[in-house]
């Protein structure tokens, strides 16, 4: 397996206050990975913040089911927020990010990553797997 690149707290942050973000009400991290740039974007754009978990893998990133399944507790209400961005660290192929989506018909939806595929990607360059600063945290 090939080494992982680390990309630091500093790095994120620093290419987080020079991106261009739409403007949004509301920023809905896709936890796991999502919940830290999530909280740091929330916080740079003085928006809401609210969290989903969203399963398709296991901790050993091996497909749990066929399409990604939201299996938390959420209030899809979100009436008040308008504008979403939905953050998440990683999107290799776009399907949970598109299952969120679709249950927020009706609202003006971005999709934001640090590296993949979505509206938005803050490292588009980035090819190889990330060592990403929270992850121990959240395995811990």
């Amino acid at each position: 397996m090939s080494e992982k690149l680390d990309i630091s707290f500093d790095a994120i942050s620093e290419a987080l206050h020079g991106f261009p973000f739409p403007e949004v009400d509301l920023v809905l991290g896709i936890a796991r990975g999502g919940i830290a740039p999530a909280c740091m974007i929330a916080h740079q754009l003085g928006a809401a913040l609210k969290i989903v978990r969203i399963s398709h893998r296991n901790d050993a990133n091996e497909p749990l089911y066929q399409e990604p399944v939201v299996v938390s507790d959420f209030d899809w209400d979100l009436f008040s927020h308008h504008r979403i961005l939905i953050v998440d660290d990683v999107s290799v192929t776009g399907k949970t990010l598109a299952v969120v989506k679709t249950r927020l018909s009706g609202h003006e939806v971005h999709t934001f990553v640090l590296k993949g595929t979505a509206d938005f990607v803050l490292f588009p360059k980035v090819k190889s797997c990330v060592a990403w600063p929270w992850k121990n945290a959240i395995d811990a």
